[in-house]
């Protein structure tokens, strides 16, 4: 997950703000959210994070040819849902079984993935985080991992079915992704970088 930056509209007075619309997020130069009607930005991300995003990508890309049962995508795909306060998603990885239109996916993916970057830390990064993924749950996504790479509890595997209570897995297991991808299991350790040999 990437922390939120300063948008467009929050420059302008209260009486004059305007409501940014999914057209808009259309206009939107890298990674960005539409949420409570306006554009979101996402700061770029540190290496870390990006390599252990890819690697699920590319176990979820995997398991999509195998199964042929959806489709595996990477970093900044939009997704757009018709929550109260927020139209789209952008997550690091995941799994989504719709069309694969030109434009944004028409809704949400059925399991995603959020990788902590610096900013992801703290009470209020903590809160941002839980609203996300009950958001998530709310537009019909049914796992969400928490990836964090400087905890001991590197996946935290969150479902609808148990929203708050998520099952943790740590470096020298495999953390699975059920009832979204039944069979699909990747070792945590495959989240972190080796350096070159020699």
């Amino acid at each position: 997950m990437r922390s939120p930056t300063n948008n467009k509209h929050s420059q302008l007075p209260m009486s004059a703000k305007v409501e940014a619309t999914i057209e808009d997020l259309y206009k939107v130069e890298g990674k960005a959210e539409l949420v409570n009607g306006e554009i979101v930005h996402m700061s770029p991300t540190g290496w870390l994070p990006h390599l252990a995003a890819l690697e699920i990508t590319m176990s979820l890309r995997a398991y999509e040819k195998a199964t042929r049962t959806g489709f595996a995508f990477g970093d900044n795909v939009a997704f757009v849902v018709d929550l109260p306060h927020r139209k789209s998603f952008s997550p690091d990885a995941g799994f989504y079984t719709g069309k694969i239109p030109m434009k944004f996916g028409d809704r949400a993916p059925i399991f995603a993935v959020e990788v902590r970057s610096e900013g992801d830390y703290g009470p209020r990064a903590e809160r941002q985080m839980a609203q996300k993924r009950a958001d998530y749950f709310a537009a019909g996504t049914l796992v969400v991992w928490d990836v964090d790479l400087l905890s001991d509890d590197v996946v935290r595997v969150y479902r609808d079915t148990s929203p708050t209570e998520p099952t943790i897995y740590k470096r020298g297991q495999s953390a699975e992704a059920e009832p979204a991808l039944p069979g699909w299991t990747m070792p945590v350790d495959d989240l972190f970088v080796e350096g070159p040999k020699g």
